[in-house]
């Protein structure tokens, strides 16, 4: 992908008057500002790690070095799962991170990032951006002193990998698997044996047969940690993340006492990334995959009953929390409503285009 300069988009570099500006007008006469961004990804998930470094360029492009913010890999100034507190408490100015880790503070939360049969990326960017999700979303983060921003898509993910093969409900007692925490909360309830482990010690767990099973993210990713070796059977799809919308945090104090034009900058960076992100995994998963077959990875489909056992759990699932929740069942009701909406205009279009399209040859 060939991108222009952020700074160029952003500002005018012509002859006015005779004078020629090189940097934003505003750069001249605006405070420096310097913030730290704390990643929950490591440097070696390049795709999703980038979304932070993206933010960071852009802003820093747009304002003429005024405005900079350093980024972490996860672990090197805060813990990977420790994103949201320090962002909370201002120990650093803003994050970048998957609003679902935080599944156990606050399950409603992971709407701001995936939930089972939920949305995929085109219609999660519709909800948020053009429908309730991002004001009733804004408001949930209000509670933790967080301004939060869409900042990246991996679109639907993969399903994970499995020891075994996966043929009935029955496969799935006591199956030990990795997964997130609110897919694990639904898998749960048909017998699946849910595992919260880091993405390094994955590897080994499944090659010692410590866990049965482990999703991570789709192929790109996926093929870099080795899966394939120990765990043959590629299952898809990952109907628990339709799409992984990752957010940028940002304290609210640190946000309030930005220019406002730095404000629309910093909005304007994280959309920007947010292209960059699903942009990057939707060129690199597809030759990522084709590489994963040829080295003996086995696609495999979830049965229709397993889908259909999920999505009852689910449904099921959600009925008990929004019964707990007028909050959860606020944001909920609002995004099963706009998918309802939505949906059938992706299958009369996008989806007999896309099946379609899927049956030739180029």
């Amino acid at each position: 992908m060939h991108r222009r300069s952020f700074l160029t988009k952003a500002t005018v570099g012509a002859a006015v008057g005779g004078a020629t500006f090189s940097a934003p007008v505003f750069a001249q006469d605006s405070p420096t500002v310097t913030w730290r961004l704390a990643s929950s990804f490591p440097r070696s998930a390049d795709a999703i790690y980038s979304g932070g470094e993206a933010v960071a360029k852009y802003v820093s492009e747009a304002t003429g070095g005024k405005f900079t913010i350093r980024v972490f890999p996860a672990g090197e100034i805060v813990p990977a799962l420790q994103v949201l507190d320090s962002v909370q408490n201002g120990t650093i100015e803003c994050g970048h991170t998957a609003s679902y880790y935080y599944y156990g503070k606050d399950p409603v939360l992971s709407f701001d990032a995936a939930v089972p049969f939920g949305l995929n990326t085109r219609q999660m960017n519709a909800w948020m951006r053009h429908g309730d999700g991002l004001k009733l979303l804004r408001e949930v983060f209000k509670k933790y002193n967080i301004v939060n921003f869409p900042c990246g898509y991996t679109g639907t993910q993969m399903g994970g990998w499995f020891r075994k093969e996966i043929k009935s409900v029955d496969d799935l007692k006591g199956l030990k698997f990795r997964v997130s925490a609110f897919a694990g909360a639904v898998l749960s309830r048909l017998g699946v044996v849910p595992q919260q482990i880091a993405g390094g010690d994955i590897y080994p767990s499944l090659e010692k047969g410590t866990i049965d099973a482990a999703e991570w993210i789709g192929p790109y990713d996926d093929e870099k940690l080795g899966f394939h070796k120990v765990a043959k059977h590629y299952y898809y799809p990952g109907w628990w993340e339709g799409t992984l919308q990752v957010s940028l945090y940002v304290n609210q104090d640190a946000y309030n006492k930005l220019p406002k034009h730095y404000q629309a900058v910093l909005e304007q960076a994280c959309a920007a990334a947010t292209n960059d992100m699903i942009a990057k995994y939707d060129a690199e998963n597809p030759a990522a995959l084709r590489r994963l077959v040829s080295q003996g990875a086995q696609l495999r489909a979830f049965p229709k009953s397993v889908m259909d056992a999920c999505y009852n759990e689910a449904t099921k699932l959600y009925a008990e929390m929004s019964a707990k929740s007028p909050e959860f069942k606020r944001v909920y009701d609002s995004m099963v409503a706009f998918r309802g909406d939505v949906l059938p205009w992706f299958r009369v279009a996008e989806g007999n285009f896309d099946g379609y399209m899927s049956t030739i040859r180029s």
